[in-house]
């Protein structure tokens, strides 16, 4: 898997403890490599990171990413091989009421990375990870590409936009040099979904919580239409990308958009229904649908990913069916009292396995 690049390597992962950190901390643990997390505590409850024991089989480091002392000693001690950058504050709502914490961990965040990788005497492969939201969404109907305007509406999306600019400064400043330690790339991805994702406002992990209780799950925008993608379909992009930086150092400050298929596009109501077949629910009786929307959310939001599929030979794995079936049985793992981290094992091996069936590059 990725050419071994990976096994015995150290791996710096920021925002370790979060849904797509943990499930990235685990897959990097079966690669082989040795992981330093860094994350300034557990952001849900329930928690992946938690339930799966990763504060044990990892270095485990509680530092805020907007303390630039602090950050620069665990880079400038660790001396990473490869460097994973999603620490963020990622959700629309909390964006509206706080953005001033939003604003700093993902601009001032993303800065600190950035500084400390400056300085670092070491060479390092770094991929910072930003979202499909970092877009200015005028809500086109065909993807957008990585040469598109960077902005957004909301706080969050500007947010995004923002770090962009400051990730692009940093590369052509200091990173473009001939002489630079470090190599980096831009990874871009939204509307993931899969198990072990408690944030709120989440549609996925409202209806988890709502069916486990035998309740309803009320859904605000159910024509909302989205690419739904499993959390590991980014992933491979991003250790994809990180495999062929190692080998290619003139792809370095490239961005790159990682999405499903264009036949993964489904309403949240088609998913939701979709997903009540996994918990034997009549959909009429775990779907109710209400009109209290209190923020702004996009409509429309989809990439284009022809980049990826021409650069790095990669493409999404899952089918829409399979991308359903992963995440429900996943949560069903969980509610019925299963051992997680071997579940979580069992699905990353199923996925390697379709892929390798599939002949994706990335398996070899």
């Amino acid at each position: 898997m990725f050419s071994n690049i990976y096994s015995g390597k150290k791996v710096l992962i920021t925002g370790h403890t979060g849904f797509k950190g943990s499930w990235l901390t685990a897959w990097l643990l079966k690669l082989g490599a040795k992981v330093v997390g860094v994350s300034d505590g557990i952001p849900t409850n329930p928690s992946m990171f938690e339930e799966l024991g990763l504060a044990t089989k990892v270095q485990h480091n509680l530092v805020d990413i907007r303390d630039f002392e602090k950050i620069n000693n665990i880079v400038t001690r660790e001396r990473p091989d490869y460097l994973f950058h999603l620490a963020a504050q990622a959700i629309v709502s909390t964006s509206y009421a706080d953005p001033l914490t939003t604003v700093t961990t993902n601009v001032i965040g993303t800065l600190n990375v950035l500084e400390s990788l400056r300085r670092l005497n070491h060479e390092c492969m770094a991929i910072i990870i930003t979202s499909d939201k970092a877009y200015d969404n005028v809500e086109q109907i065909w993807g957008y590409k990585e040469n598109d305007s960077m902005g957004g509406k909301d706080i969050y999306s500007g947010s995004k936009g923002a770090a962009e600019l400051v990730i692009k400064s940093y590369h052509h400043s200091y990173f473009k040099s001939a002489d630079s330690n470090v190599s980096m790339c831009v990874a871009r991805a939204g509307n993931v979904i899969g198990g072990g994702d408690w944030a709120k406002d989440r549609i996925i992990v409202d209806a988890m919580n709502a069916w486990s209780e035998g309740e309803s799950v009320e859904i605000r925008s159910p024509n909302a239409t989205r690419p739904w993608q499993h959390v590991l379909e980014p992933l491979s992009g991003y250790l994809r990308l990180g495999e062929l930086l190692s080998k290619d150092k003139a792809m370095a400050g490239e961005g790159f958009n990682f999405g499903p298929a264009a036949e993964q596009n489904a309403t949240v109501h088609q998913l939701l229904i979709e997903s009540c077949a996994h918990w034997e629910l009549d959909p009429s009786k775990g779907i109710v649908i209400t009109d209290n929307i209190t923020f702004h959310e996009a409509g429309l939001l989809k990439l284009n990913c022809d980049k990826a599929l021409s650069v790095l030979s990669w493409k999404a794995n899952l089918g829409y069916r399979d991308t359903v079936r992963f995440t429900n049985e996943w949560y069903l793992g969980y509610y019925g009292g299963q051992s997680m981290y071997e579940k979580t094992l069992m699905q990353i091996r199923e996925y390697e396995t379709i892929a390798k069936s599939r002949n994706l590059k990335w398996t070899e």
